[in-house]
């Protein structure tokens, strides 16, 4: 695999329930380096197709490669690079927290035992307790510390962070994940899936947003920003009854008028300034708004 090949390519991915499909015709690309963004609602195909990047489950149709592989015929290949946290973690109970770490730590050829140490402190995680006498938050500190230290090329996590508190869960996101790819500039690539997009906005350098198992926006983050608009206008009476179809989302609010666009920014401004506004101003969409903006 070369520095330009993607890291995950999926082509035409579908993947049925029985006659229920849970994911459709789905295409993405993930580069190396980046931090890729996998946004949908509880139930638009995210774990489906996740689980499809592991050999957890059979594609119905379509292709997926990892590292330029396929999961199912090279599977040890592709895991030994890779690690996941699903939004779900289970261990063997009878284990402590010490033990688990040395049981993850056994499958790997490397392992950062200084971060794990600087982890656990943070976390406050004590090592001598059994798993099953941790609450959910922690035991998503354990594995998140667990893939984390393994040092892989890719990072996978399926709602990382669901379980923790919201001081833990900002810091894990800003500081662990983003020194992880620090460590090591452009190899190191992470695909998150996640409903809490605002805590992940200043990492997330590509996204697609699914729903109902397709694909219905793919962008740069950057490009994201610089597309999606809010508008904003202030008259000296009430706003006015005038339609604009280049807009995704309208509201009116006695003397406000707010609009936002996907594209078409100047021309919508333009032909606001000929309403006559007293005030009018727009800024950047944040990619929670985007994401809503989409699904609405």
């Amino acid at each position: 695999m070369n520095d330009h090949s993607p890291v995950i390519e999926i082509t035409n991915l579908a993947r049925a329930y029985g006659r229920t499909e849970a994911v459709h015709d789905l295409s993405l690309r993930v580069r190396r380096g980046r931090c890729y963004g996998f946004f949908g609602r509880n139930g638009a195909g995210k774990t489906t197709t996740i689980k499809c990047l592991l050999n957890l489950l059979q594609p119905t149709g379509g292709q997926v490669r990892v590292f330029g592989l396929d999961p199912r015929r090279d599977e040890v290949a592709v895991k030994s690079r890779l690690a996941y946290v699903p939004d779900l973690v289970a261990f063997h109970p009878w284990m402590t927290a010490r033990q688990v770490l040395n049981y993850l730590a056994s499958f790997r050829a490397r392992w950062d035992h200084q971060t794990e140490a600087a982890l656990r402190e943070r976390f406050r995680l004590d090592e001598s307790r059994k798993v099953n006498a941790l609450s959910k938050g922690q035991r998503t500190q354990l594995a998140l510390i667990g893939a984390i230290c393994a040092e892989p090329e890719l990072l996978i996590l399926d709602e990382p962070t669901s379980g923790l508190d919201p001081i833990v869960r900002r810091e894990f996101i800003e500081t662990v994940i983003g020194a992880y790819q620090e460590s090591d500039p452009g190899n190191r690539t992470i695909f998150v899936s996640t409903h809490l997009i605002s805590e992940f906005e200043g990492l997330i350098d590509d996204f697609t947003i699914l729903d109902n198992g397709r694909a219905v926006l793919t962008m740069e983050a950057d490009e994201g920003r610089a597309r999606f608009r809010k508008i904003r206008a202030r008259f000296a009476g009430a706003a006015p009854e005038v339609a604009f179809p280049e807009a995704k989302q309208v509201r009116r609010e006695g003397r406000e008028l707010e609009l936002t666009v996907n594209g078409h920014s100047e021309e919508v401004l333009q032909r606001l300034r000929a309403l006559g506004p007293e005030e009018i101003s727009q800024e950047a969409l944040t990619l929670e708004e985007i994401f809503v903006a989409m699904l609405k």
